[in-house]
């Protein structure tokens, strides 16, 4: 099993590309960035989390950020996690993935989501209601791109005629497509279209266990070998029980979430989760 770091990077918290050559350097595998392009001010959604937080409207760009921290490292894999796919061009998003692989030697992890704030997804053009409808037709048009000379894709959302888009990604035949969420919704989008599952891991092992087993379920019905599926734990709880019981049950990544804050908060926490993953 894989350990890695997640981390909203702000404008306040400790520099990313700092914080990518400190988790090269304590053996972690991979960093990952959340994307907020901005908090609506007259946002009505609620945050199931109560208050929502600063970090939230103050995100770098998750691409820009994961390539300082990409140039700062050597074997670092830096993810998004997530990206907001359904606020963003397919085509160019299809290109910052690619370029950011090709540059980084086939490091990058593409965790995407639907999202949950109607207001800032409306501000893109999405409706809220047919988000999943766009992601798919998003995730599926964007490999045509990765993998095709001229690619070219018709659907409800997307829609071109062939194309010329390089550079491919280094990795073939693209980088993997992790989907976040824990519905059953979300593990059957897995299955169809995704490279892995992404859920959060803050309630401990036992939900991620119980949808892992609907999950393998799931690719079984759909003749999908669970070999072709990772599964990554973002925000895990930082105990050797629940992290046990994860890479027992074959959990490919578990990542540790650290507050958007500066050297001094952040640097101890590296040090005691790198503790964990010895």
């Amino acid at each position: 099993m894989h350990y890695g770091v997640t981390m909203f990077a702000t404008d306040y918290a400790m520099r990313i590309d700092e914080l990518a050559r400190a988790c090269e350097e304590r053996g972690y595998e991979s960093l990952f960035v959340p994307e907020h392009t901005h908090i609506p001010a007259s946002r009505r959604t609620p945050f199931a989390g109560g208050e929502l937080p600063n970090e939230y409207w103050h995100t770098n760009d998750p691409f820009v950020a994961l390539a300082f921290a990409a140039a700062a490292t050597k074997t670092l894999k830096v993810g998004t996690g997530i990206c907001l796919l359904i606020e963003r061009d397919t085509i160019t998003t299809a290109k910052e993935v690619a370029s950011l692989d090709a540059l980084s030697n086939g490091r990058v992890l593409f965790g995407i989501g639907g999202g949950w704030n109607a207001e800032e997804m409306e501000n893109h053009g999405t409706e809220y209601k047919s988000r999943f409808r766009k992601l798919r037709e998003q995730v599926l048009a964007m490999k045509e791109i990765w993998t095709k000379d001229a690619p070219a894709f018709h659907g409800e959302f997307v829609n071109f005629d062939p194309i010329w888009s390089w550079p491919k990604p280094a990795q073939r035949p693209h980088p993997p497509v992790y989907l976040g969420g824990e519905s059953g919704y979300t593990l059957q989008r897995v299955v169809d279209w995704c490279e892995g599952w992404f859920p959060r891991g803050r309630a401990g092992a036992e939900p991620i266990l119980a949808g892992l087993k609907d999950l393998q379920a799931r690719a079984v019905k759909a003749g999908r070998d669970m070999k072709t599926i990772a599964v990554n734990v973002f925000a895990v709880k930082p105990d050797e029980a629940t992290i046990g019981k994860l890479a027992e049950a074959g959990v490919a990544r578990v990542l540790f979430r650290l507050p958007s804050e500066g050297r001094d908060s952040v640097l101890p926490l590296l040090d005691q989760y790198a503790k964990l993953m010895r």
